[in-house]
């Protein structure tokens, strides 16, 4: 199977897609946060490798087209960042301090979940970067001496659980504003939390867009004074 599969170069890119598209079929279908497009996506492409006994090179040499696609797909982001400069310049204490809280909660808690799991430092730096994007979070990681995949593995369960609670949290937490909400969404759970940030509005998408680069600066300088906490 292994033979046959490696002769194609979209094997891994058309199983990617293929899933995704079965994601994105049940969320219309049944409207529930728990089918996430890309919690199914990730789900069925493990089952079919496992199930198939295809092993991970062979399905990453055609899904690497993918990851060439992530650059521009994030720079994207901007479009609707600089669509709402204005506001964005308008309401720039909010976003300072909104972010700013978010950065130091995301560190406490890790810091806390250390101390409660008993976590070594090696353990403790890999999860520090838990919320900000992959792009930023593997530099982190790589430079404080963690573990780098299990790093990756992190910020992406972490943007999947933002992308599916965050509309229900904003809710239950009564946060109506649309700018509170792009921060909160953006500051803990990065681009795949932006995803929703963008479906609940253009305002909430573009200050969540934002969020993201300036969460992601602060992680990097506040994750350098905490790693050496443990």
């Amino acid at each position: 199977m292994n033979t046959i599969l490696q002769d194609s170069a979209f094997f891994g890119v058309t199983v990617s897609l293929l899933a995704y598209g079965a994601g994105n079929f049940l969320k219309r279908r049944f409207r529930l946060s728990i089918f996430n497009p890309l919690l199914i996506s990730i789900a069925a492409t493990m089952l079919l490798l496992r199930g198939g006994h295809i092993d991970y090179p062979t399905y990453k040499a055609g899904a690497s087209i993918l990851s060439w696609l992530l650059t521009p797909a994030t720079v994207c982001l901007a479009i609707p960042l600089y669509e709402k400069m204005d506001l964005l310049k308008q309401n720039w204490k909010a976003l300072v301090a909104g972010i700013g809280a978010g950065v130091i909660t995301s560190l406490i808690c890790v810091f806390t979940m250390a101390l409660i799991f008993h976590l070594n430092h090696t353990e403790y730096v890999t999860l520090l970067p838990k919320s900000i994007t992959t792009a930023i979070g593997i530099g982190v990681s790589e430079e404080l001496g963690g573990y780098v995949t299990i790093t990756v593995a992190v910020i992406i369960i972490t943007g999947i659980l933002g992308n599916m609670i965050a509309e229900a949290v904003c809710r239950i937490l009564r946060i109506h504003h649309p700018i509170a909400k792009g921060v909160a969404i953006g500051t803990a759970s990065h681009a795949i939390g932006t995803v929703k940030a963008m479906e609940l509005g253009k305002v909430e998408g573009s200050v969540s867009s934002l969020s993201i680069v300036v969460a992601g600066l602060l992680t990097v300088i506040g994750a350098s004074f905490v790693q050496n906490f443990i």
